[in-house]
Order: structure tokens, then sequence, then C-alpha cells
């Protein structure tokens, strides 16, 4: 991995990960794949290694991730699928010609097209997205509770009723705000 930019936020499902790629929309927003090698950087955490990534298709993945940042939204709050985000999301997916292969360990993996390595890849992730977004797997869109961030995740807890895109993050972050600001209502004890 490279050093010096933000640490991937990384998550079970290949689609809403993607869409944290940019994180804190509604606060001090973070890009996370600021460069096309870091691009790279991330497909291969997700096992969709691409020898190289261009200025034009980084712009390809970004216009990808916020399209299905939009389409998870609408979809979380079951509101219309806008028709720009689906157009696109349905795009990727079609142009994408990754073929799954099993591996003797009993796993799927993915094979990229050599001359087409990043829109095969970015077409993997348009099908995740319209796995999820459809209710074809098994878990439920929500977002965020956290003002500042409202990430879209796919929750897959036995009750559906997680609230943070990451407990390690989000949850913590906003379990902190609560409790410094109950310190501060909270008048102090007399001996």
């Amino acid at each position: 991995m490279r050093t010096g930019f933000p640490e991937f936020r990384l998550g079970s499902v290949l689609a809403t990960s993607f869409t944290g790629t940019l994180s804190e929309r509604h606060g001090d927003a973070v890009e996370r794949i600021p460069t096309p090698q870091r691009l790279v950087d991330w497909l291969a955490v997700y096992g969709l290694a691409v020898d190289s990534c261009t200025a034009a298709q980084l712009e390809l993945a970004r216009e990808l991730r916020e399209s299905i940042h939009a389409a998870a939204t609408a979809a979380a709050l079951e509101e219309a699928l806008p028709s720009p985000a689906v157009h696109v999301i349905n795009s990727r997916s079609t142009q994408g010609r990754a073929a799954a292969v099993l591996t003797p360990e009993r796993e799927r993996q993915w094979r990229l097209g050599s001359a087409s390595a990043v829109e095969d890849a970015l077409g993997v992730i348009a099908a995740d997205a319209i796995s999820i977004i459809s209710g074809e797997r098994d878990g439920k869109l929500a977002l965020c509770a956290s003002p500042t961030c409202r990430a879209a995740f796919f929750d897959t807890s036995r009750s559906r009723t997680r609230r943070w895109c990451d407990m390690n993050t989000c949850g913590n972050r906003e379990k902190k705000a609560r409790f410094h600001a109950n310190q501060r209502t909270t008048p102090p004890r007399t001996a």
C-alpha cells in the first residue's frame, strides 16, 4: 500500500465498500482514491488486481461510485432510484467482461481481461451493486446514522438494525460525542 493517503475503509460488501472510497460526504469529505494508482491499490485489496489505471478510468470509477451511492441511498430510503445513476450502473455492468472462476479452495475469483482490466473490475462492482440494490442478497441497505457520514451500507446483522457503516469509526465517534455532551450537562457531584 502507498503511504501518505487516507486508509481505506474496508467492508465485506464490494459495492458499498467502493462507495466508502469517499467518506464524510456531509462533513469534511475524504477522498480515498485521489490518484489512479490509489484505485489500483483499492482494487487489489478486493481481488480485482489491475496493472495500471488512467486518469480517464479513475473518472469512470468515481462516476460509478457516485451512481452506486445515489441508488443505494434511494433504495435505503425506499425512494425511486435516480435514472442517471441506474443508467451508469447498468452501463458499467454490461461493459465489463470479467469472468468468475472457481479456485481449488472452492473460492470465487474474478478473471479480468488484460486490455480492459479496470473496466472489467468496474463491471464486477456494478454487478454487485445491482445484486444488493435489487434485493437479491440477504440483507438490507441502510444509511449510517452519523450526520457527517450518511454512507450507504449493507446490513447483514441478524436483526437488520445496525446504525453505523463502521462501528470503529462512525459508531465510536458518535458514542464519544454523546459521552462528552453528557459530561458537560451533568452537574458535578458534591461531597
